[in-house]
């Protein structure tokens, strides 16, 4: 079995399923709302160097990487990238991706990597390594493969030689989840992470998919909570124009927002609070503050990543 549910990851499975993958797997044993979906766990990718004989070219590609030469680096990744993209995954790995991505029963799904370095826990490898939001059938292969090459970018070699990770066994497993229709989505922290302030949260939101927020294409709302008592100290409302949502064929486009939906806060103050709540409930079960991606579709809000804040 190279693949396994969310509902059978835990915290501890790191190793196999990746910081994000064991986070999400351990959310969603907590009762946590979480998009359903499964992890390919690090040994399909494993398995997919070694029966193509990918693993010793890369050695080799690799030991000729000097990072003081940055060309050296950049010919790595793309050779090494090309590799993985060519070859053929093992028709029993991609029967079981197939089966299980067919169990999930619906069109459009989210593939994100999720890398199994002993430092994934201190969240090192975020924002590394590729994702892909609104997959189908048709991309969903290429799209594992990429997150797979993503090991291997530019950035991703520099880092691992700068951080002296060269030695360490470095791996990549793939959490493919059911895609939300986000109407509105973004990132929380559960302690303040400028005034590192423990009992108030900071909710930040903005209209369609997070990554207009992650990629700095809009200025979210902020809301900041207070934990004892319970309410809305401050709140910072930011015009959004546009939003990013799901393409009808697939992928993702920008779209224009209508003036009356531009004028008011992206969550009323009864949504702020139900999330703070959630929020909380995320921060309790770890023990730790976090660092949470969140989206909501209708009424009901999801939890889509969560990791320790290691800024504090």
């Amino acid at each position: 079995m190279y693949i396994r549910n969310l509902k059978e990851i835990s915290k501890k499975d790191t190793k196999i399923a990746g910081g994000k993958g064991a986070s999400l797997g351990e959310m969603t044993q907590a009762g946590i709302p979480v998009p359903s979906g499964f992890v390919i766990l690090s040994e399909a990718f494993d398995k997919f160097l070694e029966e193509t004989g990918l693993n010793v070219e890369i050695e080799a590609i690799l030991d000729e990487v000097d990072i003081k030469e940055v060309h050296t680096v950049e010919n790595a990744s793309k050779k090494i990238q090309e590799m993985i993209l060519f070859k053929e995954m093992p028709k029993y790995i991609k029967a079981e991706i197939l089966k299980f991505y067919q169990k999930l029963n619906c069109k459009f799904v989210a593939v994100r990597s999720s890398a199994t370095s002993e430092d994934s826990a201190s969240a090192a490898w975020a924002g590394q390594l590729d994702s892909f939001l609104n997959t189908t059938e048709e991309t969903l292969l290429k799209n594992i493969k990429k997150c797979w090459a993503s090991l291997f970018t530019s950035r991703a070699i520099f880092y691992r030689f700068e951080k002296d990770l060269r030695e360490q066994r470095i791996s990549v497993a793939i959490v493919i989840q059911q895609m939300v229709e986000s109407e509105v989505s973004g990132v929380a922290f559960s302690v303040h992470p400028v005034t590192q302030d423990y009992n108030q949260l900071i909710i930040e939101a903005s209209y369609g998919l997070g990554e207009a927020i992650v990629s700095g294409q809009v200025t979210p709302d902020s809301y900041v909570i207070e934990k004892e008592p319970k309410k809305i100290v401050d709140k910072n409302i930011f015009t959004q124009q546009k939003g990013l949502f799901r393409a009808t064929n697939g992928g993702n486009e920008w779209r224009y927002l209508s003036k009356e939906v531009v004028e008011k806060a992206v969550l009323n103050d009864k949504d702020i609070l139900k999330l703070a709540n959630l929020i909380l409930t995320i921060e309790n079960h770890y023990g730790f503050p976090v660092d949470v991606e969140w989206t909501r579709e209708k009424d009901a809000f999801l939890i889509t990543q969560s990791r320790p804040i290691t800024t504090l």
